[in-house]
């Protein structure tokens, strides 16, 4: 019952994310996968040029051993680095992680903490559908114990 309402508050986020939006614009909506930590299936949706919302529902192997659940607001910036396809990004999210086992760090129990996500997106040319990213995100655990950790990633999408 967690998985389901976190998944279902995910897709809210997404969603909500660009109200004035009427309608998708071609090639905005990606999936993909990500390999780190976590590892698991990314999604993205490029709200105008600069800014979008990315989410994954993914696997940490890492310390807990948990099912992880996150979305973020990303702003991308072209000229910190003068690249049209190698924009660095920087943003605010926040994730749930879903500890399976008893008896480790947090005892099988629902972790909340607030993401702030920096990396870099290679956009292939213009008639590619795919997009490469690297990112590192230092994570702020508040409920149920206040902790500090990272997550690193790499990870490639399709968009259509």
């Amino acid at each position: 019952m967690k998985y389901k309402t976190a998944f279902i508050g995910l897709l809210i986020l997404i969603a909500a994310a660009n109200t004035n939006a009427l309608e998708i614009q071609e090639k905005d909506f990606g999936l993909g996968i990500l390999v780190g930590e976590p590892t698991g299936f990314s999604v993205k949706y490029w709200m105008d040029e600069k800014r979008a919302v990315d989410g994954a529902l993914a696997w940490s192997f890492f310390g807990d051993d948990a099912f992880q659940l996150h979305g973020d607001y990303l702003i991308h910036d072209y000229k910190l680095n003068n690249s049209e396809q190698w924009p660095a990004y920087y943003g605010i999210g926040a994730l749930l992680k879903f500890e399976k086992d008893e008896g480790r760090k947090h005892d099988g129990e629902t972790i909340f903490g607030l993401r702030i996500p920096f990396g870099m997106t290679y956009l292939f040319e213009d008639d590619s559908p795919y997009e490469f990213f690297i990112e590192i995100v230092p994570v702020l655990e508040l409920a149920p114990n206040v902790d500090v950790s990272i997550n690193a990633s790499l990870g490639l999408r399709f968009y259509f």
